[in-house]
């Protein structure tokens, strides 16, 4: 009839975490009793797409104690959510339509004006993500002309790039 708030203990049983909630002593023949419970639940990235939870009511009641149980399975869904920031350094530049490179040079002023563009990709959370993909498609021909030469590409904090196959293709 009335709510009030249980009791719950955290405990560990055969490598197994438990919690152990004592729901009323003595408890009348016959009650009917609902049990609302929320748990919370951290460090779930590597659990697979859910979680199973194995509830059991026990009595401590003699002669003939009841140990009824029940499993559910909670879907897993982690959430973060990534933000891309990038920049140019600098953030324009113009070449004059009679520029043209010089063939074979090795030296990078034959080549145009250098352009570092740079990405950031941020987790805003809140979960922790891991295997992210980030795919950049970067123009470096228009028809058989190079409208970008892509000189190098670096990373930094641990992360793994693949390489362009049109990187410095003259070795400059």
């Amino acid at each position: 009839q009335g709510q009030e708030k249980l009791s719950c203990n955290p405990k560990k049983e055969n490598g197994t975490h438990v919690v152990l909630c004592e729901l009323g002593n003595p408890m009348k023949a016959g009650a009917r009793i609902t049990v609302d419970m929320e748990l919370s639940v951290s460090g779930l990235e590597d659990m697979g797409d859910d979680i199973t939870f194995h509830l059991q009511l026990r009595s401590k009641n003699s002669p003939s104690p009841s140990h009824g149980s029940v499993t559910v399975t909670v879907p897993v869904e982690a959430e973060a959510e990534m933000e891309l920031r990038g920049n140019s350094l600098p953030a324009t530049m113009v070449l004059p339509t009679s520029w043209r490179g010089a063939q074979g040079s090795r030296r990078l002023e034959d080549h145009g004006i250098r352009v570092e563009h740079v990405y950031e990709l941020h987790n805003k959370g809140p979960g922790t993500v891991s295997g992210v993909t980030l795919s950049l498609a970067v123009p470096h021909l228009l028809g058989e002309h190079v409208l970008l030469y892509l000189l190098e590409l670096g990373a930094e904090g641990g992360t793994n790039c693949s390489q362009h196959p049109a990187l410095n293709p003259a070795q400059v």
